[in-house]
This record gives structure tokens, sequence and C-alpha cells, in this order.
């Protein structure tokens, strides 16, 4: 029953501060305020404390401009954890413009949608993210393309690193640097959360949001591990399948990591 309740307060508080934060970020955008890039961040940060989400950093951040962070995806939640970490914007399957709550914050936070099953669309998408990069936005691509379940990381998908390209052909940058971060969740009420518990914070297959975001919910506290490593400059001569292998093999290894307890960034 206290998982119920503590649901029915989460989304009610969620709903609250979101209709005072849309009109807000809205406002912002239109004026290009630097609040534009703030405001997201506050309001993940109080989301992750609703949803009982404890995030715990590894490494951090390079300064460097522009920025391609590389993560591996498990759930949307990890939208809400990265977005609490620091100020950035997604490279999001266009099914999340759809989402409740999540897709319209999403919208004002300036991710870009993209339509993978649309080739006639790629290539503006691409061009997109390409002026983002150069207008040295922090972009978060998850690139395996959809969610694992928490356990290991899908391969990546190299072709989505192509917008980090573009932004060297087209612009007059000279590099775009690529960091590699991995999201683990490790622990349910402080307890290991084990292979057969990691379901609790994965959200893969066909399974809807809302129900995936109830349980998660009346769980509570769940911590998640980010760890942030050894990052790459990308040149106009790099090699986009390359650097795609080399973010692959540093989150996985960092994922294998963080879930086995160990704390040495790669």
């Amino acid at each position: 029953m206290f998982g119920y309740v503590r649901l029915a307060i989460a989304v009610t508080v969620i709903i609250a501060v979101t209709a005072v934060v849309l009109p807000v970020q809205f406002a912002a955008l239109l004026a290009r305020l630097k609040l534009r890039e703030r405001l997201p961040r506050m309001w993940h940060g109080l989301a992750a404390r609703l949803l009982g989400l404890r995030i715990h950093i590894h490494g951090e951040m390079v300064p460097d401009r522009p920025l391609l962070i590389a993560a591996n995806h498990v759930s949307w939640s990890d939208i809400v954890v990265l977005g609490a970490v620091a100020d950035v914007s997604f490279i999001a399957k266009s099914e999340m413009a759809r989402w409740p709550i999540f897709g319209s914050l999403a919208r004002l936070q300036r991710s870009v949608f993209v339509e993978r099953e649309d080739p006639r669309k790629s290539a503006k998408q691409a061009n997109e993210i390409a002026e983002r990069l150069a207008a040295h936005d922090i972009m978060v691509l998850f690139a395996e393309g959809t969610t694992a379940d928490g356990n290991t990381i899908l391969p990546f998908k190299t072709s989505l690193f192509g917008a980090a390209q573009l932004a060297l052909r087209q612009t007059g940058i000279r590099s775009v640097t690529v960091q590699p971060v991995s999201i683990a969740y490790t622990r349910v009420h402080g307890l290991p959360m084990g292979r057969q518990h990691r379901h609790i914070a994965a959200w893969v297959g066909d399974e809807d949001l809302l129900p995936h975001l109830g349980r998660l919910l009346r769980e509570g506290a769940v911590d998640v591990e980010v760890a942030f490593g050894q990052p790459e400059e990308f040149t106009r001569t790099g090699d986009r399948k390359a650097i795609g292998r080399l973010m692959e093999k540093r989150v996985a290894a960092m994922l294998a990591q963080s879930l086995a307890g160990r704390r040495k960034t790669l």
C-alpha cells in the first residue's frame, strides 16, 4: 500500500512542477536565456529524487566542446539520470516526443528526435545534430539505438556517430570530443540488485511506459552508477566505425566494473 501512496504523491508533484516549468522554459527558449539550459537540469534533479533514484558519479565530464556523449541505454530513466547530472540535450527516438510529461520536457530541452525508420529524414536530422554540436551544446547519444537489459550492452550503431563527422565537414570546428559514459542500476533499497532483479530498472521490449514507471516508483530507492570514461578526439579524418567500436568497448568495461562494484574509470 505504501508503494501506491508514494506513486500517487510522486506523480502529483511531477505533474504540478511540470505545469509550472513548461511555460517558464518556453519563455527562456524564446528569449535565449541561460535558464533554458539550467531549468531542465533542475527538473530532472527533482524527478530523480521523487523516483527514488540515488545517483553516484564516477569520473567527470570533460570541459572540451563540442562534446558528444556516447552512453549505454537501459531505461527511459536514463534521461532523468543524465539530465540531473549535467546540462545536456538528447538525441532521442521519435516516439519519445509522444511520451506523457517526459516528451513535453524533452521538446523544450531541445532534444533532437530521430526517425531511424525513415532514411529520407536522416540527412536533416544529422544536420540539426551537427549544428547543435557546432554551437557547443552537449549532445547525448544512446549509441545502442534501443534499450538493453542493464546487465550487458548491445552493439553500438556506428552510423549514429555520423552526426559528429558531419559537424566537422560542414562547420569550421576542427574536432568533436566523444566521451563514453556508462549507466548502471546496481542496488534497490541498499541491496545488490543482481541480474535477476535488473528488470526493476530496465525497460526493454514492448512494455508500456506508465506500468514501468509505476513499478519503479513502488520499489523506492534505486542506486544508479554513472561513470565518465576516457574521451577521444574525433577529427575530420576520423573513422566513425572505429570511434563507435572504441566507445562500445569502453562503455562495456565501465558497465561491468560498476555492476561488480569496482571503481576504475576507463
